[in-house]
């Protein structure tokens, strides 16, 4: 496999384990990545709900996979929904992220190994696009030119994070450091294999229009990052939507499939599962897995399950 690395500036290889690290189990709210009708709660206070069927209960927390460290302390209700818990369940094993070779792994599946490359995949608007963003950051467009788009755009998104102050202690990351050190069981949706494949396959097939959107949302980026940041806070579904959702359910209905609909209709089962054995489990994925019309709170609503937002 002819891997990067060797041709990286150390500045992008920093980038790219950065974004290796945030892209494992980090699909959504993140500019493309990230968060029809809605579930029917009004917004409340924040972005947890309680799942209920009789006695048994399951947490779910949106989360938000990169923040900055004026965003903690975090909303009370994810403490609760934390102490009252005894299973983390993330999307996938977080501590396996910063693993070398899992990231080599990732490295070799989001590398054209064959002849294409950005320049072959894109469209000449999408490519001249992407080369003006590139030229504004400083980074040469060679450096990138054989990487899959999925790749390239969670690399860039890193960048633009990373210019706002955000760091990859999100969410996630907050509540899996601490259940590693108190010896909260953890469990994952997905496998790793599954993480990786998907980052791979992202965007493939409308190469073009999935770059061209991720551009113009980065743009968007430094403007409206205050806004989506209150809307996660707030647990605010209608604006969560409005962000995320419906332009990318419009522009790239593909990619809205298979980085949303299809992957919580895949977690369904085992989420259900859940309510059936002993303990409690705090489901805790990325905020656009839940809200929607695809969202898990809706799809628990639609089974029968009782939700309430905390």
């Amino acid at each position: 496999m002819n891997y990067l690395p060797p041709l990286f500036s150390s500045r992008l290889s920093r980038l790219v384990r950065s974004a290796i690290s945030r892209s494992l189990g980090s699909c959504a709210l993140g500019a493309t990545t990230v968060m029809a009708g809605l579930a029917s709660q009004a917004a409340a206070d924040t972005s947890v709900w309680l799942a209920s069927s009789g006695d048994s209960h399951v947490y779910l927390g949106g989360t938000v996979h990169l923040l900055r460290p004026t965003d903690y302390p975090l909303p009370e209700e994810f403490e609760e929904a934390y102490e009252n818990s005894d299973t983390l369940v993330f999307e996938t094993d977080i501590s396996a992220m910063n693993d070398p070779s899992v990231q080599m792994r990732l490295l070799g599946e989001v590398t054209y190994t064959d002849s294409r490359t950005l320049r072959s995949v894109l469209s000449d608007d999408a490519y001249s696009a992407l080369s003006n963003y590139l030229e504004t950051v400083g980074l040469p467009m060679m450096m990138l030119e054989k990487m899959k788009p999925g790749m390239v755009v969670s690399t860039l998104q890193v960048l633009e994070f990373q210019k706002l102050g955000f760091t990859p202690q999100g969410v996630d990351m907050h509540f899996n450091t601490r259940a590693v050190g108190e010896d909260k069981a953890i469990q994952g949706l997905e496998s790793l294999d599954q993480q990786i494949s998907f980052l791979a396959g992202m965007g493939e097939g409308n190469e073009s229009e999935f770059v061209l959107m991720s551009l113009e949302e980065m743009e968007q980026l430094e403007t409206g990052i205050e806004d989506m940041i209150s809307a996660w806070r707030e647990g605010d579904n209608d604006r969560l939507a409005e962000l995320f959702i419906n332009d990318m359910r419009a522009e790239t209905p593909e990619l809205y499939q298979s980085l949303l609909v299809e992957r919580n209709n895949n977690w369904m089962p085992a989420i259900e599962q859940m309510f059936s054995e002993e303990g409690t489990e705090f489901v805790l994925v990325g905020a656009a897995h839940l809200v929607g019309e695809h969202g898990l709170i809706s799809l628990l609503e639609a089974n029968g399950y009782q939700v309430r937002q905390l």
